[in-house]
């Protein structure tokens, strides 16, 4: 599998591409900014650009989809739960005053346990509600595409619209510690001392996914 890992835009979100070796059909998850930079990659490999996967709803992770869709035709992917947030009137508000270009609505929504299929790879919707209600990890082949659910040491925030912190940590051992220990973390934010991990570090050494708290 190609897997390139970008820090883009104004909060230095990292976004990736994973893309079949064989078919060149492509995900991008979390477009975030500096479009004119992934476009780029995108057309230096020759990429087929299936799927704009957001891991949550706030614009600093979706602030790229109007300008990649235009561009290559892809299709959005949200969880139901975090369409639904964008219609609530005071979350609308709070990511509005953030200064992000917004996102169109979703092309497809998608629930925990459906698939999509990129060449000879399938990508599987975690849901992980607390740091958002739609939050989602995305597992391909040994990988784990976090968000802002989880970091490497640390956890994602719940004092924004539809965050909490019983629910993340309740997603945290529920959906992600049961992984197997070898599977490799690819977070949202470059917040730890590494920019991947595993799941079985996070589990010895993350207060938030060690059950500490």
């Amino acid at each position: 599998m190609i897997l390139k890992q970008l820090q883009l835009g104004v909060d230095k979100v990292f976004c990736y591409i994973l893309a079949c070796e064989e078919s060149h059909e492509a995900v991008v998850i979390d477009p975030c900014g500096d479009e004119e930079k992934l476009l780029a990659l995108i057309q230096e490999v020759q990429l087929n650009i299936l799927f704009i996967v957001n891991t949550h709803c706030h614009p600093d992770h979706t602030c790229g989809n109007k300008v990649i869709k235009e561009a290559t035709q892809a299709i959005i992917v949200r969880h139901e739960a975090d369409e639904l947030l964008l219609h609530d009137q005071e979350a609308k508000e709070y990511f509005n005053r953030q200064g992000f270009s917004p996102s169109p609505p979703a092309d497809r929504i998608v629930h925990d346990g459906d698939q999509l299929v990129f060449g000879n790879y399938t990508l599987r919707i975690i849901h992980t509600p607390g740091h958002s209600p739609g939050s989602i990890c995305l597992y391909v082949d040994g990988n784990l595409f976090t968000g802002d659910t989880l970091f490497v040491g640390a956890a994602g925030r719940v004092d924004v619209p539809g965050g909490d912190f019983t629910t993340l940590l309740e997603s945290l051992s529920g959906k992600i510690a049961v992984l197997p220990d070898e599977t490799t973390i690819w977070p949202g934010h470059d917040y730890g001392d590494s920019i991947t991990s595993t799941v079985g570090r996070e589990k010895k050494e993350n207060p938030y996914l060690g059950g500490e708290w």
